[in-house]
This record gives C-alpha cells, sequence and structure tokens, in this order.
C-alpha cells in the first residue's frame, strides 16, 4: 500500500499559521505525507505583512517537478502564487497533473496586504481554475473571479455558479465574511450544497483558508469523495478555531493539533486510512 501524501504549492508564513507551514501541520495532522514548493516569502506574524517576495517562477516550477518525479502525490494544493508568471508556471505545469488539484485563491492576506495583483488574478481565473477539481474562495475573492458582489447567500449560490461556468469542475464559496452562521456553498456536477457550522466567536482566525483547503486535500489524497472531504475538513476547521491556541498579539493561529475529524475519530482500521492508488482514489465531485 502507498501512504497518501499530498502537495502544497504556496507562500511562507514564517509564523507558521499560514501558507504552507500551516498546509504541512494540516497534511500531518490528517495523517498525510506532505510536500511543499515554495511560490513566496513573507515577513510577518499575527499582527501583519511586512513583506513579500516572489520567487523566481523557474525556480517554483523546479521544486514541483523535483518531487512529483521522486514522490507522486495522491493530490495538490495552491495558496498565495503571488505574481501573474508564477500562476502561468503553476498552471503549465497542474495542466499535466495526473491527481487532484485544489485551488486556494489567495489574493489578500488576513491582515489586508495584497498577495495577488490583478493582472495575475485574471490569470488564475483563465488558466489555472479549468486544472482545478476544486477552487475554494472567500467571500472577496468569489466577487473578483465572478465579477459580482457576494454578500449574502443567495450571492455565494450565483458566484458558485459562475466561477464554475469560468472552468473550474467545483467551487466551494466559503461563508466567513458572510453575516449569520458559517455556511458555505459547494456547487459541484451541477448541484449545490450548503454546509452548515456554528460562527466562532474567536480573534483567531489567521490560516483559515489555508487550512481548510488543505484539510480538504488531505482528505481527498486519502480516497474521500469531494463532497465527505468538505465535510470533515469543515468539522476540523470549525473544531480548530474553537480551541484556537491564543497564541500571538493580533490575529492568532487555529488549533492544528485539533482532531482530524472530531464527529468521526481516525481509527487504524478506517478505510480510508491509506489510499492503495496513491492517486487520490480517482476523486470525482459528488451531487448529493
Amino acid at each position: 500500500m502507498t501512504h497518501p501524501v499530498a502537495l502544497t504549492i504556496a507562500g511562507s508564513d514564517p509564523s507558521g499559521g499560514a501558507g504552507l507551514q500551516a498546509d504541512l501541520k494540516t497534511f500531518h495532522q490528517h495523517r498525510v505525507y506532505g510536500m511543499s514548493a515554495v511560490t513566496l516569502l513573507t515577513v510577518q506574524n499575527t499582527t501583519g505583512v511586512d513583506r513579500v517576495d516572489v520567487l523566481d517562477p523557474r525556480l517554483v516550477v523546479a521544486q514541483i517537478d523535483a518531487v512529483t518525479c521522486d514522490i507522486p502525490p495522491g493530490v495538490a494544493k495552491t495558496g498565495a502564487l503571488g505574481s501573474r508568471e508564477v500562476v502561468e508556471a503553476v498552471a503549465d505545469r497542474a495542466a499535466r497533473f495526473p491527481f487532484p488539484l485544489v485551488v486556494d485563491p489567495v489574493m489578500i492576506s488576513k491582515h489586508g496586504a495584497s498577495l495577488l495583483p490583478p493582472d495575475a488574478q485574471r490569470a488564475l481565473a483563465r488558466l489555472l481554475l479549468p486544472h482545478a477539481t476544486l477552487v475554494t474562495p472567500n467571500a472577496p475573492e468569489a466577487a473578483a473571479l465572478s465579477g459580482r458582489p457576494v454578500r449574502t447567500l443567495a450571492d455565494a449560490r450565483e458566484a458558485a455558479r459562475t466561477i464554475a461556468g469560468a472552468g473550474a469542475r467545483a467551487v466551494l464559496v466559503k461563508g466567513g465574511h458572510i453575516e449569520g452562521d458559517a455556511i458555505d456553498v459547494l456547487y459541484a456536477d451541477g448541484a449545490l450544497v450548503e454546509l452548515h457550522a456554528p460562527r466562532v466567536d474567536t480573534r483567531a482566525g489567521h490560516g483559515t483558508g489555508c487550512s481548510y483547503a488543505a484539510a480538504i486535500a488531505a482528505w481527498l489524497a486519502r480516497g474521500a469523495s469531494l463532497e465527505d472531504a468538505v465535510r470533515r475538513a469543515k468539522r476540523w476547521l470549525t473544531a480548530a478555531l474553537a480551541s484556537a491556541p491564543g497564541l500571538g498579539r493580533g490575529v492568532g493561529p487555529v488549533n492544528h493539533f485539533a482532531p482530524a475529524d472530531p464527529l468521526d475519530p481516525l481509527d487504524p482500521l478506517d478505510p480510508l486510512d491509506v489510499n492503495p492508488s496513491g492517486l487520490g482514489g480517482g476523486v470525482q465531485p459528488s451531487s448529493a
């Protein structure tokens, strides 16, 4: 049997709450071997982002090629890409991925710093989304990708349909920026599914989008269906927010030590514990 493997293509957060550091912690907590290709370096902590340096796209691609030819992942996940050139380079490689791709279209940090300029946003929508098994925008990102405001649950539904129409196989519009309970909208295979959770009152939230997408990717690597992966990841993130460790003087990180699935604890005999194919289990979007 092949141990499940996931690759994150994302930026570095030295404080450990977001970016590839959060992704790798999330993979590990979900019993998935994590690999990373660094796209950009930041100088940041829980109080703000002071600097962003985007890497040469040739270096980004070289990292992807080095790890995928040696340890084939069952899934890949993108985070902050930083520039049009990096988006184009990653999209070129993604066109050849034989495994699912989760795209977290990181555009603005939790502190308001721009992580994806307008030309890169257009490139992401045009070149990368058509290769995505799932794209996971929050409301502002969904508005940018769909060209329409996303302020209500009805707006989120329409944005999900619009973004899927641009080429992504499935879209998860997250409800964290919409008032009321944290309701996410999953559009896959022509069907809409709403995922409900109570809103957690916490000052934590640094890296929530990264961690959520990474948890989804981890479950896909373990062979879960798309909808099941999203549901399990959402339960984990809700628990991770509710038990946030209170670190830092600003927007703190979530608790990456939260149980991987609070309502369905991992069991050594869980059939999802090891994915025999090592290639994402042929995951297809669910229309339940």
